[in-house]
C-alpha cells in the first residue's frame, strides 16, 4: 500500500471535533474583524473632512465633488449653498471641527453603549446564527450609507449623526454573539491564550480599516465607507450559511466539563450535585474551589447543596437576568476597569490619525498607515496578557500590572512623539501593547470566565448577557474618551494625554480588591468571591 502524502496525513491526524473547532476560531475571528473593520474609516476621513488652511481659503469652493460640475455645475451647486472648502467638507470645516468630529464618535459610541445591555438579553433568547446575520447586514448598509454622503454632496450634520446613531445600535449584535459561540466550542483549559490570540481581530480590523480607508481618503473618501460596508455585509451573508453555534448541533463533543446532574420536572429543574465522600470531606478542597467558596475567609456553602433554576418544559436553561448577572462575583469590578481602559483604547481608536498628523506633519493617508502600528502592538499585549494570566492564573494580577505601566508609558509617548518619526514608531508599538493587553484580556478571558462562572451551575446561557454588560459598561468609556478629546485637545494634545492616565489609574484602582484577593488566595481566583445562589 502507497504511503499517504503528507497533507493527507495532516489532515487526519487531527480529529473531527478539532477541525470544527479550528474552523470556528476562524470564522468568529474574521467575522468580528469585519466589525472594526467598518469602525476605523471616521479616523482616518476625519483629516479630510477638516483640513488645515490659511484663513483666506476658507469661503473658497471646491467644485471637485462627484456631485458638482460632473453632474449639476457650479452654478447648481452654489445655488443649493454647498459648502465644500479647501479646508475639507462642510461643516467639518469650520473652527469647531474638533467638537463636530467628536460629536460623530460620541453618537456612535453612546449608542454602543445603551444598546449593549440590550443586546446581551436579546441574544440569549434569539438563535446566534440569525442575531449576528441580522447585525452584519444592517451594520454593513449604515456604514455605505455615510459615504454615500460624499457621492450625493450631503453636508447636514444630522444626517451623519443619526448615521453614526443606528450603526453603533446594530454592531453591538456582534460582541456577544461572537463570545458565546467561541466558549461554547472552547472550555476554561488555557483559555487566556487561545482568547488572546482570537481577540487580535480587534487590531486585524483595525490595521486593515486603516489600510482600506486609506487607500481612498485623498481621493475619494466616500469609498472609504462603502468598500468596509460591503465586507461587512458580505460577512453576514458568510455568518448566515457557515456558522455553528454550539457543538452539541452537529454531535461534536464539547470541551466544557460537566459536574453535575440534572432532573427535570417540566417547571423547575433541581441541579443535584454529586455527594461528597467521607474522605471528600476531609480532605483538601481543589484550590480554585476553595478560592471560588471564600467569602469572609469561610465556605459559605456545603458542596452538596442544591440549586433550583426557574425553568420551562422545553428542557433548555433558563436565561439569567440582568441583576442576577450583576451578583456573580466580579462582574462589577471588571467591567468599572473596562470603563475606563476602553477610554483609553478607543481614544486612540478614533483620534490617533489625526494626532499623528498634527504632530508630525503627516498627510491623511500616511497617518492612517502609521497609526496601525498601534494596533501591531495591541495584538502582542492581547496574546502576552493571556499566556501571563494563564501561567499565573491570576486575571486581576496581569490586567493590573499593565495598567501600571501603561500610565508613565503614555506620558512618555506624548513628550517623545513630538521628536521625530523613529519616536514615535517605536511608543506606538509600545503604548498599543500595554493599553490593549488589559482591554483584550477583559473583553474576552474575564468574561467567558464569569460567564461560565461556578456559580452559574452550568449555565451557558448567562455569558450573552455577562458579556453584554462589561462590554457595554466599557463602551461608557469609549463614548466618553473619544468625546473628551475633542473638548480637551483645543487645548493641547498634552491635556489630552493627562486625561489618558488619569483614566488608567482609575482602572487600576477598581481592580485593587480583586488583585488583593487573588495574591491572598493559593489558587486562580479572578478575584471571585463566593458563589450566587439563584432561586
Amino acid at each position: 500500500m502507497a504511503r499517504l502524502p503528507v497533507g493527507i496525513r495532516f489532515i487526519i491526524s487531527f480529529s473531527r471535533d478539532q477541525w470544527y473547532r479550528a474552523f470556528i476560531f476562524l470564522l468568529t475571528f474574521l467575522l468580528y474583524a469585519s466589525f472594526h473593520l467598518s469602525r476605523k474609516p471616521i479616523s482616518i476621513v476625519k483629516s479630510e473632512l477638516h483640513k488645515q488652511c490659511a484663513a483666506g481659503d476658507e469661503a473658497e469652493p471646491r467644485f471637485n465633488g462627484p456631485s458638482s460640475s460632473t453632474r449639476h455645475g457650479p452654478t447648481h451647486w452654489l445655488l443649493n449653498n454647498v459648502t465644500e472648502t479647501d479646508c475639507g467638507w462642510a461643516p467639518f470645516d469650520k473652527n469647531n471641527y474638533q467638537q463636530l468630529l467628536g460629536a460623530l464618535d460620541y453618537s456612535f459610541l453612546c449608542a454602543y453603549a445603551i444598546g449593549m445591555y440590550l443586546s446581551g438579553i436579546i441574544g440569549e433568547r434569539l438563535p446566534i446564527r440569525y442575531y449576528l446575520t441580522f447585525g452584519m447586514l444592517a451594520s454593513g448598509a449604515f456604514t455605505a450609507l455615510f459615504g454615500l454622503g460624499y457621492f450625493y454632496n450631503i453636508h447636514s450634520l444630522g444626517f451623519y449623526v443619526v448615521t453614526q446613531i443606528i450603526n453603533g445600535l446594530v454592531q453591538t449584535t456582534g460582541w456577544p454573539s461572537v463570545v458565546t459561540c467561541l466558549s461554547n466550542w472552547f472550555g476554561k483549559g488555557r483559555r487566556g491564550l487561545i482568547m488572546g490570540i482570537w481577540n487580535s481581530h480587534t487590531s486585524v480590523g483595525n490595521i486593515l480599516g486603516s489600510l482600506i480607508a486609506g487607500y481612498w481618503v485623498s481621493t475619494c473618501w466616500g469609498l472609504s465607507f462603502i468598500v468596509p460596508g460591503a465586507i461587512v455585509a458580505a460577512m453576514g451573508i458568510v455568518c448566515f450559511l457557515f456558522l455553528i453555534e454550539h457543538p452539541k448541533d452537529i454531535k461534536c463533543s464539547s470541551t466544557l466539563p460537566t459536574h453535575s446532574r440534572v432532573s427535570e420536572n417540566g417547571v423547575n429543574r433541581f441541579r443535584f450535585q454529586k455527594q461528597s465522600t467521607h474522605s471528600e470531606k476531609n480532605g483538601p478542597l481543589d484550590p480554585e474551589l476553595q478560592c471560588l467558596l471564600l467569602s469572609d475567609g469561610k465556605s459559605s456553602l456545603h458542596p452538596s447543596h442544591i440549586v433550583v433554576l426557574p425553568g420551562d418544559s422545553s428542557g433548555s436553561m433558563a436565561a439569567i437576568s440582568f441583576t442576577g448577572a450583576l451578583r456573580i462575583p466580579g462582574v462589577i469590578e471588571f467591567s468599572l476597569c473596562l470603563l475606563f481602559a476602553k477610554l483609553v483604547s478607543y481614544t486612540f481608536l478614533f483620534w490617533l490619525p489625526l494626532y499623528i498628523t498634527n504632530v508630525d506633519h503627516l498627510d491623511a493617508k500616511k497617518a492612517g498607515e502609521l497609526s496601525t502600528l498601534f494596533d501591531v502592538g495591541g495584538i502582542f499585549g492581547g496574546i502576552l496578557a493571556g499566556v501571563i494570566s494563564d501561567r499565573l492564573e491570576k486575571r486581576a494580577s496581569t490586567c493590573g500590572l499593565m495598567l501600571l505601566l501603561a500610565a508613565p508609558t503614555l506620558y512618555v509617548f506624548s513628550s517623545v512623539s513630538k521628536m521625530g518619526l523613529e519616536a514615535t514608531i517605536a511608543m506606538l508599538l509600545l503604548s498599543g501593547a500595554l493599553v490593549s493587553g488589559p482591554y483584550a484580556l477583559i473583553t474576552t478571558a474575564v468574561s467567558a470566565d464569569l460567564g461560565t462562572h461556578n456559580s452559574l451551575k452550568g449555565n451557558s446561557h448567562a455569558l450573552s448577557t455577562v458579556t453584554a454588560i462589561i462590554d457595554g459598561t466599557g463602551s461608557v468609556g469609549a463614548a466618553l474618551g473619544p468625546l473628551l478629546a475633542g473638548l480637551i485637545s483645543p487645548s493641547g494634545w498634552s491635556n489630552v494625554f493627562y486625561m489618558l492616565m488619569f483614566a488608567d489609574a482609575c482602572a487600576l484602582l477598581f481592580l485593587i480588591r480583586l488583585i488583593h484577593k487573588e495574591l491572598s488566595c493559593p489558587g486562580p481566583t479572578a478575584g471571585i468571591q463566593a458563589p450566587l445562589k439563584e432561586h
